[in-house]
């Protein structure tokens, strides 16, 4: 017991001491914590951190947080440096470069992706073709772009387009895409019906009658070459000779980017007779005939979706070289004349630089060209000729009205001398 006695008090006054010890300490969290409490609060507003925060008040003062980065309502204590990260702004995301192929573009200018010009019509590819006549049609501001049969959409297809750094594919597409944009939907006063019978034609233009163009194109290169007068090293941008050029187009070019024979077989058409292809396209024009009958056009004096369509499949037919033979177009001439003269409306009211496209093969013929350096000159240095040459009459006047003024002077005093002789002569008498 006595044991235990004495031990009691070393044991309490220990206890004591590991009390004190941890009372001291408590007291001293509880003295930062306030300090770090009133901290947060100016960091979030109040301005009391500074006197009862402790450290705080001791802070340098090129540590205090400046800028955005400042506490709103003053100045904060240790707790200021954890709210800068709490209220400091979001770093900004990195800016996504626009994956296309113009990179400098100017705003609202549709970049038209598409194959170069021939001396027949503006395109040969009839999707090429609707989107531009479509473009004209709706007055949207747009600048072709030659891709050499180096460039295709993400969806591996011509045409596409680049609007804003935004690539769009598909010709149907774009033309929605657009129309919505730009609120310029050429079939808004249409009504259902008339919606459906377009809707109709344009699936057969385009997945029938388009098809059997193709066919006679890839089971008659040398005359599709002939008949559109087409230009190989211009097309391809090649330098190598048209006879090499013309053998590569044969059995590569047209099956790769024309969809040759392959395609038009696993469409389905390319399984029949030449004869009977042309059977179906001549079923497919009559269609179109009866449709547009005596209208200017197919839904009356405006040209809607469906004249852009038709029109770019029907120029393949009509714009061939009269002396290759191709009998859609014979049958279009002699059976079809209200076509043609449809054919012949759209490109009087859209191309009327017809000419000079399939003349200079000008992508941007639409597009005002400025006036080239050299002429500029030559008219600076005309305007100087003409100067100087004003400038020198005016001398050569001058001299002759001063040599008409000596030679007045001169003729005076003589004049002067023969009076005084006479009257002499008379005196004498």
């Amino acid at each position: 017991m006595a044991t235990e006695t004495e031990n009691k008090p070393v044991v309490a006054g220990e206890e004591e001491k590991k009390v004190e010890q941890q009372a001291g300490a408590a007291a001293t969290t509880t003295e930062a914590a306030p300090a770090a409490a009133t901290g947060d609060k100016a960091a979030a507003g109040g301005g009391e951190g500074a006197a009862a925060g402790g450290d705080a008040a001791d802070k340098k003062p090129e540590e205090k947080p400046t800028g955005e980065n400042a506490p709103a309502g003053g100045e904060g204590g240790d707790g200021a440096t954890s709210s800068d990260a709490a209220t400091a702004p979001a770093k900004k995301e990195k800016e996504v470069k626009p994956t296309v192929h113009k990179g400098v573009f100017e705003k609202d200018v549709v970049y038209l992706y598409q194959f170069t010009r021939t001396p027949m019509l503006p395109s040969i590819s009839p999707f090429c073709l609707k989107v531009e006549t479509w473009l004209r049609l709706a007055g949207l501001k747009y600048e072709n772009i030659d891709h050499k049969l180096k460039l295709r959409s993400k969806k591996g297809q011509l045409p596409f387009v680049e609007v804003n750094g935004e690539e769009i594919a598909d010709s149907t597409i774009i033309m929605q895409e657009l129309a919505t944009r730009y609120d310029k939907d050429l079939d808004a006063a249409l009504t259902q019906e008339q919606r459906n019978i377009a809707h109709a034609m344009i699936s057969m233009l385009e997945n029938h009658l388009v098809w059997v163009v193709l066919s006679w194109r890839s089971k008659n290169t040398e005359q599709m070459l002939k008949g559109y007068k087409i230009n190989l090293q211009h097309a391809l941008g090649s330098r190598l000779p048209n006879a090499l050029l013309n053998f590569f187009f044969k059995f590569q070019f047209s099956r790769k980017c024309f969809q040759g024979a392959k395609k038009v077989k696993a469409q389905g058409l390319g399984v029949h007779k030449p004869e009977e292809i042309e059977e179906f396209g001549r079923k497919d024009l009559k269609v179109l005939s009866e449709l547009l009958a005596d209208k200017p056009f197919f839904f009356g004096d405006e040209p809607t979706t469906l004249d852009c369509v038709a029109f770019s499949v029907l120029a393949q037919i009509h714009f061939i070289l009269d002396e290759v033979k191709y009998g859609l177009k014979e049958f279009m001439t002699e059976n079809c004349p209200n076509l043609v003269g449809h054919v012949s409306r759209i490109k009087e009211r859209c191309f009327p630089d017809w000419e000079d496209i399939c003349t200079k093969l000008d992508l941007n013929a639409h597009i005002p060209k400025p006036e080239p350096e050299t002429k500029e000159n030559k008219e600076g240095a005309d305007t100087e000729k003409t100067a100087e040459q004003d400038k020198n009459e005016s001398e050569k006047e001058l001299e002759k009205d001063n040599s008409n003024e000596k030679s007045e002077k001169k003729e005076e005093p003589e004049k002067v001398v023969e009076e005084n002789k006479e009257k002499e002569e008379a005196a004498a008498k």
